[in-house]
């Protein structure tokens, strides 16, 4: 299957989000938890989000991921408890946007890790994806998820 990269040089973004580590299998409800945990605090304090919703992930251990979880904010907004304020780095970055099932995204990876390879690029070790809805309003089949590598 083909997919459609793009290389692009993203401002710095401002977060609110949370990290944890997490079995895959246990990730749609952490994912759950931590949106939910999020997005209550934003309600107490009268703020929105700006973008998508996001997991960055830190490692690719599927029993033990290093995944942040959290939202895009307007501006810098202080956290709470678990709830850390943080920034997107600006800098180079590939990405794809991906219509489908999250179970099969690993293609998407396979075919972006050899596009940068290919292209004389080197990836941060950081992976982005930024969940443009949820399998709880679309299908499998049309959900749409943006799949973003930094690049050093």
């Amino acid at each position: 299957m083909g997919y459609q990269f793009e290389l692009i040089d993203e401002k710095e973004q401002a977060v609110l989000s949370m990290r944890i580590r997490s079995a895959v299998g246990n990730l749609p409800q952490e994912f759950g938890r931590v949106y939910g945990g999020i997005l209550q605090y934003l309600e107490e304090i009268g703020e929105k989000t700006e973008g998508p919703a996001f997991g960055a992930y830190y490692n690719m251990d599927m029993e033990n991921l290093d995944v942040e979880i959290g939202f895009i904010m307007p501006k810098p907004i202080g956290g709470k408890g678990e709830i850390q304020s943080g920034k997107i780095p600006a800098g180079k970055q590939v990405s794809c946007l991906y219509q489908g099932p999250y179970a099969e995204m690993a293609h998407v990876y396979d075919a972006m890790m050899t596009w940068i390879g290919e292209n004389g690029h080197a990836p941060t070790g950081v992976s982005y994806e930024y969940y443009y809805n949820s399998p709880a309003e679309v299908p499998e089949s049309e959900l749409l998820t943006r799949i973003v590598f930094p690049l050093k």
